[in-house]
């Protein structure tokens, strides 16, 4: 594939979104002199804010549906990653030869630049963030994009050969490029989690498709697992590349050697002590209190970043001055603001259980920690913010943890609520809300000096907002009126 294959080509993209993806693909098709016509199941009121990015380029568009006729009447067809294969639309492309491609796909054959790709259900963009922070810190051409609210075509004309390319990879963008048969050069999975049930057939089949990370790799290439996690461990034996292993838990990494893995054991950044050595000579980077990060999960994001940026030969003292600076990503468990010793908290990407229930956990523990005087009297605690879309998952776990951990519930309505109520405590104080103005004048309502105030949804965000990322600015804005 090369740019020149695009020039006066009919081409169809599928989804032009509202996170970036669709509208870099388009700038970059337009750039490249195809035809493109652009279509959406939203309305152009809807797509307002994309569309008004997208004027003046000559773009042939098709808003509030699709036509047969614009997927079997084209060269090639694009979709966005939301966009499910079983699309009737998509079925019709293929059924007349016509080739169905995503912006990854044809990222992995445009680029000039050796790929560090980040994987995982929850930590990759943060992971991915971390890994830019510290590359900066020894090259300057230095890259981000992906799964993370950056087009990775519009990306492509500023990238050379000598760039570190670092993308964000989510399981629909590796399953949309699996044509392709590339994997990136260094591999991260960050962990692995039940999600998108509503769009697998099982778990086995999203794995499957994380997996493709790592399944195109050489020999020569590297790929990174967190040592704690069963699920990866037992990857590792899949893989043909060189495999390195990163852990919050030293000592248990250190003393068991993988006897089943067709490889020597590599040992990336481990916690040991009250210490973050890298490899199995002990080489020290910084202490964890370093990292300036909310919970525990995200100690596992920096040794992976960490682990990455050794490999790159990343100076250490550099290394631990940049975790020192790096802040929390926007809605991802991030400080907002406190007002009347109460903490604002805007985890709104923990869209699934298992992140909400990382995201209490992690909170409680911090709170604990830094106890005002305001609260000496009372144990700090958590009003959670959660609710919108189910996608087919298990809520009973972390029904456990709101009994266990949150002073009260406001729930935002959606086609979780029916979930909701039947896994919480009849005694947890609860309060439902169609709008996250209430929802965070309920939680002021309830909250004391000391507590923290959690927009932790475990669901998705498909109803009362936008995306994900509309639901964390409307709890951002809410918060500031108070």
């Amino acid at each position: 594939m090369e740019l020149g294959d695009f020039k006066n080509k009919r081409i169809t993209v599928m989804g032009i979104g509202q996170h970036g993806g669709g509208i870099g693909t388009i700038k970059f098709l337009a750039a490249n002199g195809a035809k493109v016509l652009a279509t959406d199941r939203k309305t152009k009121e809807q797509l307002e804010e994309s569309l008004e990015k997208l004027k003046g380029l000559p773009v042939e568009y098709f808003l509030g549906g699709h036509r047969l006729t614009d997927f079997t009447d084209t060269d090639m067809v694009i979709k966005n990653p939301a966009v499910p294969e079983d699309s009737e639309f998509l079925a019709a492309a293929r059924d007349k030869k016509i080739p169905v491609e995503n912006d990854i796909g044809i990222f992995f054959e445009l680029c000039p630049a050796p790929i560090i790709g980040v994987t995982g259900t929850k930590g990759k963009s943060t992971t991915a963030s971390l890994i830019a922070h510290l590359m900066r810190q020894k090259f300057s051409q230095v890259v981000l994009a992906g799964n993370i609210r950056q087009s990775v075509l519009e990306k492509l004309p500023e990238i050379t050969k000598n760039s570190i390319v670092i993308l964000e990879l989510s399981s629909w963008q590796l399953g949309d490029a699996k044509n392709h048969k590339k994997s990136p050069y260094a591999a991260v999975i960050t962990n692995i989690l039940a999600d998108h049930l509503n769009r697998y057939a099982g778990l086995e089949d999203y794995i499957g498709d994380k997996k493709l990370i790592f399944k195109f790799q050489r020999a020569s290439d590297y790929l990174f697992l967190d040592y704690t996690e069963p699920r990866l461990k037992a990857m590792a034996k899949e893989a043909k590349s060189r495999v390195y292993f990163y852990s919050a838990k030293g000592d248990e990494l250190l003393k068991d050697p993988l006897p089943a893995l067709k490889q020597e054991l590599r040992i990336g950044a481990y916690i040991r002590g009250k210490k973050i050595y890298f490899g199995g000579g002990g080489e020290e980077i910084c202490s964890p209190n370093d990292i300036r990060l909310i919970g525990r999960h995200n100690l596992n994001n920096v040794l992976a970043a960490i682990s990455v940026a050794c490999i790159y030969d990343v100076p250490k003292k550099k290394m631990k001055l940049a975790l020192r600076d790096f802040k929390s990503l926007s809605g991802r468990l991030e400080l907002i603001a406190e007002k009347n010793g109460v903490k604002y908290i805007n985890d709104t990407t923990a869209t699934d259980p298992d992140a909400a229930i990382a995201a209490i956990n992690a909170v409680n523990e911090w709170l604990s920690v830094i106890k005002s005087k305001a609260a000496q009297a009372q144990k700090p605690g958590v009003i959670l913010i959660a609710g919108g879309a189910d996608k087919n998952l298990d809520f009973a776990e972390l029904g456990k943890i709101i009994k266990e951990k949150c002073k009260a519930v406001i729930l935002l309505k959606g086609t979780a609520l029916p979930k909701f109520k039947k896994i919480l405590d009849p005694e947890t104080p609860l309060k439902i809300t169609d709008s996250m103005q209430k929802a965070v004048s309920a939680a002021k309502n309830m909250a004391k000096a000391g507590d923290a105030v959690l927009l932790s949804p475990a669901c998705a965000s498909f109803g009362l907002f936008k995306h994900e990322f509309d639901r964390g600015e409307k709890f951002d804005e809410a918060v500031s009126s108070l």
